[in-house]
């Protein structure tokens, strides 16, 4: 926001832990905490009488609990939601419902662990306010036949930030058995990576799962970098090979899309599809262009379906996406890039 203070609700039983966010997160100079609220029932007062820009919400709250309240409120409401979970599958089902993005509670109750706490979520509502509330029922897309064969030799490559677990999940919904081996980096905490690829794995038609060095890169199969390791790939006779490694951050971020894009770029070239995805940043971006440059073929998310025109826009802008077409047509462009 331009001029003015970004206006938070923070919505939590707890009222230490509430009382804890209004105060951590008010010491910026362009946060204005407008409210608190311990349930969802006060909280949709605050909302008609504040008018926040961002909430930050619980899941676990008596009376509703916050997915339902997401559900509920965001077709009426659409403001950006941030969840605040436990290590709990609960975060997905809340981003399913319309959140736009969220955090982890911090694990240690130590004044460190809540300080790193703040910051991030201070990074966040940054982020966030401003995001576009995408109504997932418009995202629907056509499946691809089942039997489609692809030519051998080929890899995808998709990078993601803000919004991206829904859009991931809404490109790979779509996508035959028999699709050319992915390679995912979004950004995503420690743990949290591990479970969305359990969730994708049980909710797609594909095999997912979190990546480890030495991971051969197989048709029909999904490997996620980690929530806390780089990813980047090599090639070893006819295969692909996963390597996931500890190192320093890189355009902020540990996963780096750039990180992945770069190996890609360099090892499969021309063979290769890049996609990048909603998020705040430029991660990505130069990577994308180096693939572009070496033959690869790319695809950025448009503007309309994007939570966050971030990412998608600095790659087009560099002139590193070929086609830039709406998320449910992903899936579709995807297929015909890799048939051509």
């Amino acid at each position: 926001m331009v001029g003015s203070r970004i206006k938070v609700l923070v919505v939590d039983d707890s009222i230490v832990f509430r009382e804890a966010i209004m105060r951590g997160i008010s010491q910026d100079r362009q946060i204005e905490v407008v409210a608190g609220a311990e349930d969802p029932f006060i909280a949709r007062d605050k909302i008609l009488k504040y008018e926040p820009d961002v909430m930050i919400c619980d899941v676990e709250m008596p009376r509703m609990n916050g997915i339902e309240f997401i559900r509920r409120l965001l077709p009426q409401y659409p403001l950006p939601v941030i969840v605040v979970s436990g290590r709990s599958n609960a975060v997905f089902e809340a981003l399913d419902a319309g959140a736009v993005d969220f955090i982890p509670k911090p694990e240690e109750k130590t004044a460190l662990a809540m300080k790193h706490f703040i910051e991030e979520l201070l990074l966040k509502i940054k982020m966030t306010v401003g995001a576009k509330v995408v109504e997932q029922k418009e995202l629907t897309g056509a499946e691809l036949p089942p039997d489609m064969i692809f030519p051998e030799g080929r890899i995808i490559a998709m990078g993601a930030s803000t919004g991206g677990t829904e859009a991931i999940y809404q490109i790979l919904k779509l996508l035959p058995a028999g699709i050319p081996g992915i390679v995912i980096t979004q950004h995503i905490p420690p743990v949290f990576s591990a479970m969305f690829a359990k969730r994708l794995n049980a909710q797609t038609g594909l095999e997912v799962k979190e990546a480890a060095s030495g991971d051969v890169i197989r048709k029909g199969s999904v490997l996620l970098a980690p929530g806390d390791r780089h990813m980047r790939i090599r090639k070893s006779g006819k295969d692909y090979i996963t390597e996931v490694f500890e190192a320093e951050k890189v355009n902020g971020h540990c996963p780096s899309v750039d990180v992945l894009f770069d190996s890609v770029a360099r090892e499969a070239d021309r063979k290769a599809v890049g996609i990048i995805l909603t998020g705040m940043g430029y991660d990505g971006a130069r990577g994308l262009l180096s693939m572009r440059r070496k033959g690869a073929r790319t695809i950025g998310q448009d503007e309309r379906t994007s939570v966050v025109y971030g990412m998608p826009k600095v790659a087009y802008d560099l002139g590193a996406v070929e086609r830039q077409t709406a998320l449910q047509a992903i899936p579709k462009v995807l297929a015909e890039m890799l048939l051509e």
